[in-house]
């Protein structure tokens, strides 16, 4: 753990995500599972996708859906970690 004997940069980690441009699409994920929760949607051990990609420019209007944690995260990705195709590998095994 490396803040065993100081305390944690909250404030310093909270500045590097906005300089980043992470601070948006957090909010707008955590948007998403605020309305499934209060719409009654048991998400438990669940991740909740969004239709199109956040990284690809979509949003919640563009639709949300529960998935596995697996189908969710399986997405090809680039170094920058934003994602390359949108199909998960899983439905690439398929075809």
């Amino acid at each position: 753990m490396p803040y065993t004997k100081k305390p944690r940069p909250y404030q310093k980690e909270y500045q590097q995500e906005i300089k980043r441009d992470e601070h948006e699409a957090r909010m707008e994920r955590q948007r998403a599972r605020r309305k499934l929760d209060k719409e009654g949607v048991s998400r438990k051990g669940k991740d909740v996708a969004h239709v199109k990609a956040l990284s690809k420019g979509g949003s919640n209007k563009d639709g949300l859906r529960v998935e596995s944690v697996s189908a969710n995260r399986s997405f090809k990705r680039n170094s920058q970690h934003k994602l390359v195709s949108e199909i998960s590998t899983k439905e690439r095994k398929k075809k």
